[in-house]
């Protein structure tokens, strides 16, 4: 079975389906005059809370829905999915991940824009929106609403939930010797705490913790790199180098060519910061906000700080201490969370380097199972209403201390799969309704008074 679904999970995230999700963020881009660029600054004016109109229908700010977003994005991939991109495909790998993280910001904009659009409000004021709402009311296909809910509802149980938690377990086993079993067991008791009062609590919680543990990983990444400030040029040097020529400053990477860095470069990308998987504008989707490019705005800035800033400390740790041209105690290439670990082990000047990392895959893991409990139960709800929410929260929380115990080859391989399977109704959609985008864009922009409104202007 692991061999047949190897093949399955080798195919659905093989050339096609890359060229699928970049073309469509290309295509995105430039239809809507790279959107990303032309309004950043004005993105970052949005979160600052002076926008906000709280008589908007929706249930959180612009800032909680953006950190609620991130929480589920920001994960193992930001330290796990860098290192192996830069152990299978050298350095430049690091720069094909900044390319997607680009285009991927038209990606968000886009689908989250139309999320708010096509969302539904229910009668007791909570929201309900993502690809399910605009592709049964956008694009009139109800099937691909129900199919992208179905496969988001299962992968919520793999790479948003038992993955996540066993990323939390092993390396608390391994520095502090805490069982499995005690781990899995306090965050499904903490979890549950947090998403049993729904979005609102959960983006309370996400406005909270976002902020800190990014804040914490970046000082600790900060400070290897200052440590190792002369190395920098040529860190940026072998990224530069090893996209184009598929060489790099220090030997020793497993697959050095051009086409490995690309292909984990824009794999491990795309599976950081979500764009195109149609998982974001579920969180954006509870935004208390009636102007669609708004949140659209706000959601553009989640691949720019999980990809372009925090996945670029990762791999700029890894290239300048050489960790990547390292081998483990067995004589093979070190990969992954240990290889990032052994980075920042080897490169901070003081003991403790590694707890960095540790530490910041706990956060990061913890908040990706808040975040992605989220994307189940609005899956949930679209399909069997909301009777069915708090039964699938308990469901997801007893999984926990599952995924927490077992190996998980088999899970990351359907974890995987379904992360594709959601991804194609979404980018589907995106492109059959990229004239409505456009449309909204250009009517938010060509009305000075909806860009800034008259509290904005005066202060209040």
């Amino acid at each position: 079975m692991v061999e047949i679904l190897d093949k399955i999970d080798g195919f659905v995230w093989g050339v096609p389906m890359l060229v699928l999700l970049v073309g469509t963020g290309i295509f995105i881009s430039l239809f809507l005059r790279f959107v990303q660029f032309r309004h950043f600054s004005y993105a970052w004016k949005l979160i600052s809370g002076k926008f906000d109109n709280p008589e908007d229908a929706g249930e959180v700010t612009h800032f909680q829905a953006l950190s609620t977003a991130l929480s589920a994005t920001i994960g193992t991939g930001n330290i796990a999915g860098v290192g192996t991109a830069i152990a299978l495909g050298g350095p430049g790998a690091i720069f094909w991940m900044w390319i997607t993280a680009i285009f991927g910001m038209g990606l968000k904009y886009a689908e989250c824009l139309l999320s708010l659009n096509f969302r539904q409000i229910n009668e007791d004021g909570t929201a309900g929106g993502g690809p399910m709402y605009y592709l049964e009311h956008g694009l009139k296909q109800k099937w691909l609403g129900i199919t992208f809910a179905v496969f988001a509802a299962i992968a919520a149980f793999g790479i948003g939930n038992m993955v996540q938690a066993n990323s939390v377990a092993e390396p608390l086993l391994d520095t502090f010797g805490i069982p499995k079993l005690v781990t899995g067991i306090v965050i499904a008791v903490l979890c549950f705490a947090v998403i049993v009062g729904g979005v609102k609590r959960i983006g309370a919680f996400a406005a909270k913790i976002v902020p800190f543990m990014a804040a914490f990983y970046v000082l600790g990444a900060l400070i290897l790199i200052f440590t190792n400030l002369s190395g920098v040029p040529a860190a940026f040097a072998a990224i530069f180098e090893g996209a184009f020529s598929g060489t790099a400053a220090t030997g020793g990477f497993i697959g050095a060519g051009v086409a490995q860095a690309i292909r984990f470069g824009v794999a491990r990308g795309v599976f950081s910061n979500e764009a195109g998987l149609g998982s974001a504008p579920i969180a954006h989707g509870a935004a208390k906000t009636e102007e669609p490019v708004r949140e659209g705005l706000v959601a553009m800035l989640g691949p720019f700080i999980d990809t372009l800033v925090i996945c670029t400390m990762t791999g700029l740790a890894i290239i300048l201490t050489g960790a990547f041209a390292l081998k483990g105690a067995d004589g093979s290439a070190l990969t992954g969370s240990i290889l990032t670990k052994t980075a920042f082990e080897n490169g901070i000047p003081f003991a403790g380097g590694g707890y960095i990392v540790t530490i910041g895959i706990v956060f990061f893991a913890f908040s990706t199972v808040i975040g992605w409990s989220y994307y189940g139960d609005r899956c949930i709800d679209y399909l069997f209403g909301q009777k069915a929410v708090l039964p699938y929260r308990i469901i997801y929380c007893l999984i926990v201390p599952v995924g927490a115990t077992i190996k998980l080859s088999l899970v990351w391989l359907i974890s995987d799969i379904f992360n594709a399977l959601m991804a194609i109704p979404n980018l589907i959609g995106l492109i059959f309704l990229s004239p409505i985008v456009l449309k909204l864009t250009k009517e938010y922009f060509s009305s000075p008074e909806r860009v800034y409104p008259k509290h904005v202007t005066q202060g209040k």
